[in-house]
């Protein structure tokens, strides 16, 4: 009985996500919860334990009267949701260094970039999967070099947030040559984040890591400058408030 439950919330989270972030329900647009567990296929059970979650993620909004309905951001609630984020990592990377890596973390990390670097320089171009995935990845593993739970929670919960976090704005972009130069860029700021925390340079990893996350913002500038019909189609956005 128990995993059946599990499986139907799970069920329900992805799905509920998925329509939400694919921009099927107009911003401020309130949800009804028979006609979207009848889209999903499930009870109301599991769907009102999804929308709980996805309040607290920030996706969904509470109504005084009753139920929920779509968060709306502006692309200022973005910069600021992206500049939270860099300031979570930044403390993960200066708590890094400063307590001194965990060596099979700091292993792993390692060969996250390699595998990084295996992807920006494949024989048929760049592995856009391959790319995203190990960043991600790492990322997780900076929280985790901190040894604080507390703070690899929160990094957790601001990744949530397509728009915050790591891999934002990059698995639509695959196709944009100019884009993808600042991939490499990235990888390099990569490795100057663990080269300070090896070094047990503090600050220097805390920079670093807070520069290197401000780069989901200057993507959605650069993005939204110059392919705005592009970014209507990217995960989240359509959220984002017009104006």
């Amino acid at each position: 009985m128990k995993s059946r439950h599990l499986s139907q919330l799970d069920k329900a989270l992805l799905g509920l996500r998925s329509l939400i972030l694919t921009g099927e329900f107009a911003e401020g647009q309130r949800l009804s919860e028979v006609a979207v567990a009848k889209r999903l296929g499930l009870s109301r059970t599991p769907l009102r334990q999804a929308m709980d979650r996805l309040v607290a993620e920030g996706l969904l909004e509470r109504i005084r009267t009753g139920g929920c309905r779509v968060a709306v951001f502006t692309k200022e609630d973005i910069a600021d949701a992206i500049e939270i984020r860099s300031v979570i990592e930044g403390t993960a990377a200066r708590m890094a260094a400063e307590r001194g890596p965990d060596p099979k973390l700091l292993a792993d990390a390692e060969a996250s970039l390699d595998q990084i670097d295996a992807a920006l320089n494949g024989p048929d171009g760049i592995d856009f999967d391959q790319y995203v995935h190990e960043n991600a990845r790492f990322h997780d593993l900076i929280a985790q070099l901190s040894g604080s739970t507390l703070i690899q929670r929160e990094a957790e919960r601001m990744a949530l947030l397509p728009f915050a976090s790591p891999s934002a704005f990059l698995s639509d972009q695959a196709l944009i040559p100019d884009f993808q130069d600042s991939l490499g860029y990235a990888q390099r700021q990569h490795r100057s984040i663990l080269d300070a925390i090896k070094k047990r340079e503090g600050s220097r990893a805390e920079a670093v890591t807070r520069e290197h996350a401000r780069l989901a913002l200057v993507n959605l500038n650069y993005l939204t400058d110059r392919y705005p019909v592009l970014t209507q189609s990217m995960q989240g956005l359509p959220m984002m408030a017009n104006g």
